[in-house]
């Protein structure tokens, strides 16, 4: 994982692979509690899509919350679009709100888009919302 540059909130990695990282948060000290993946999720709905009036983990746009023992955590996320017009600053909006949780250490997460997001990964409160019933 990188580091994050003392002072700054989240940053953005574009590797030659086309695919976009965001760090974010600095490594807990020795003995703080890890946060637990309730407290990840409930940061990550705090985060909107802003196309869709929808927390981001309820869209299903969360492919995976990696959370280590020593409280950093990885995330794979992707967008309902390859070509959403967020896709550059999405990640580092989700790094921001994971880093701020208490017990979460360094963050990356990583936009992917395979497996392609498709609407049947929404929760059922996403599509009550969207009137998709």
């Amino acid at each position: 994982m990188m580091m994050q540059p003392q002072g700054m909130n989240s940053f953005l990695d574009a590797p030659q692979d086309g695919e976009f990282r965001a760090y974010a948060g600095a490594p807990l000290k020795e003995g703080e509690k890890v946060a637990s993946e309730d407290a990840v999720v409930e940061a990550l709905k705090t985060v909107f899509d802003p196309e869709i009036p929808v927390n981001i983990y309820d869209l299903g746009l969360i492919y995976e919350i990696d959370i280590k023992e020593n409280g950093s955590v990885n995330i794979l996320m992707s967008l309902t679009a390859p070509g959403c017009p967020v896709a550059g600053e999405m990640p580092g909006m989700v790094a921001d709100a994971v880093a701020e949780v208490d017990g979460v250490g360094e963050v990356e997460v990583e936009l992917v888009f395979e497996p392609a997001w498709t609407p049947e990964r929404m929760s059922e409160e996403a599509k009550l919302m969207l009137d998709m019933y």
